[in-house]
């Protein structure tokens, strides 16, 4: 499948239960040199040592960075969301955190990050949906395909849980149905 927008400006890719070993194996084979930004926004416990952007720094070639409060966004990094806040774009340059109540029990929840990217990014936003075990992001899927960009979703016979990407191939019109051993093929391609 050819991918068709050349102007993307970020991917924001969303997951839960069963989304790591995904990530894990994506982030061995991207390219290096992409133009755009890559942000991840996973259901984590907020309590305990993060050992996530460690753990992705070792699998990665690409700069990862846990975001703070207005961090800036540059291309061609790994961005991951902090357990316990929602993530926010207040513009293209620049994110915030936000501590406001739990959406679909999630904080951070990935429907307010991608609604957040599609209000800024519009069309050059690229969301990606992975496996889960709730309906978080969903809808925010719905607001990027709103706002023109594109929708990937992880085909649900590759999740190992399937409710997230089942749920939203049913409520949303998408773009791609990713297996996890294209993912990284497909963001290349951008």
């Amino acid at each position: 499948m050819k991918i068709h927008n050349t102007n993307t400006e970020l991917v924001v890719i969303g997951g839960s239960a069963g989304s790591l070993q995904v990530i894990l194996g994506m982030i061995k084979h991207l390219n290096i040199e992409a133009n755009f930004p890559i942000l991840l926004v996973t259901h984590r416990k907020a309590q305990g040592t993060n050992i996530l952007p460690v753990l992705l720094q070792q699998f990665s070639a690409m700069e990862v960075i846990e975001i703070e409060d207005k961090t800036e966004i540059r291309k061609n990094k790994l961005y991951i969301v902090p357990a316990d806040y929602h993530l926010l774009f207040e513009n293209k340059k620049m994110m915030s955190l936000d501590s406001s109540e739990k959406m679909n029990y999630s904080r951070p929840s990935i429907d307010v990050t991608f609604k957040s990217a599609a209000e800024i990014y519009g069309e050059n936003v690229v969301g990606i949906l992975l496996s889960g075990a709730n309906a978080d992001g969903v809808e925010g899927l719905g607001y990027i395909k709103k706002n023109k960009g594109q929708v990937w979703i992880q085909d649900p016979e590759t999740a190992e849980v399937d409710y997230m990407p089942k749920h939203a191939l049913k409520e949303i019109e998408y773009d791609l149905i990713i297996k996890p051993d294209n993912l990284a093929n497909y963001i290349n391609q951008l």
